[in-house]
């Protein structure tokens, strides 16, 4: 698995989907306890894509072998979160620097838009700032700060190196222990992580940082998570972390694009 580096941008501010459970707290004007950092695994996303187009993560000319990013999500240790805390909705124009390392580690792995807090649909990126974003203040104060910060701790705390570091590579053959990617993940990050899975594969792993983002152990309400497999987290004792193969059935794409696909897979369009 090739590992990809993110250069560091300014570490600001001391610096579709789910948190960590499942109901949104209902709770005004409340602060948040702690962030979580929700990086998803392409491979076991991708592999259910059934359709391309030019939105798709998944539908790049080079299938994706490293953790992507989610969302940062502000929680409460009760397990609930806040949602859409204000107007203030999301303008591309404010993070335009931003936006060729947000469409390499931020992508949308799905075809469909994102749905908006006060309406609409629009790019993830909306959709997080809305939803999640908001809901950082006073630590985290304008959408530019939000991106950048989340962009610093995905480059910071490089999950695919540590994985690599510690033997854990992407394969549809190899399964690994629950517990010994719990364990490289806490002997270098320095605090619990959260798995989600699905059918046996790591779709998501969450890292959970305090207000100050120094790290902290990820719970689920009161219970701090540990390498034990249980129904909280869904992955059973040994995972997977598969692989996926480029390409899919393209729709909604240029001429061009298809006629490029049909250079590198003249066996596509072959009829008898």
């Amino acid at each position: 698995m090739s590992c990809l580096l993110l250069p560091l941008l300014h570490f600001s501010s001391c610096e579709a989907s789910s948190s960590s459970s499942s109901s949104s707290s209902s709770s005004k004007g409340r602060e948040f306890d702690y962030f979580v950092l929700a990086l998803q695994w392409p491979g076991t996303i991708c592999r259910s894509t059934h359709h391309c187009c030019s939105s798709n993560g998944c539908c790049g000319s080079n299938p994706l072998t490293y953790f992507t990013i989610h969302g940062l999500w502000a929680d409460y240790d009760d397990g609930t979160w806040p949602s859409c805390c204000s107007h203030s909705g999301f303008d591309i124009n404010k993070i335009s620097s931003l936006l060729p390392t947000l469409k390499k580690y931020w992508p949308s792995l799905y075809c469909s838009s994102s749905s908006r807090c006060f309406g609409g649909k629009g790019p993830i990126w909306a959709h997080e700032w809305e939803k999640h974003g908001t809901c950082s203040y006073p630590v985290i104060q304008d959408e530019y700060s939000y991106f950048s910060t989340t962009l610093d701790l995905y480059s910071k705390y490089n999950v695919t190196k540590i994985l690599e570091t510690a033997g854990i590579e992407a394969t549809n053959g190899e399964k690994y222990l629950l517990g010994d990617i719990v364990s490289a993940i806490k002997k270098a990050f320095g605090a619990s992580p959260l798995l989600v899975c699905k059918h046996g594969s790591l779709q998501e792993l969450r890292l959970c940082f305090y207000k100050d983002f120094t790290p902290r152990d990820c719970v689920i309400g009161s219970n701090i998570v540990d390498d034990s497999p249980n129904s909280r987290n869904s992955c059973p004792r040994y995972i997977s972390l598969p692989t996926y193969t480029f390409p899919f059935p393209v729709i909604g794409e240029t001429s061009g694009a298809i006629a490029r696909l049909a250079r590198k897979h003249p066996e596509l369009f072959a009829t008898s």
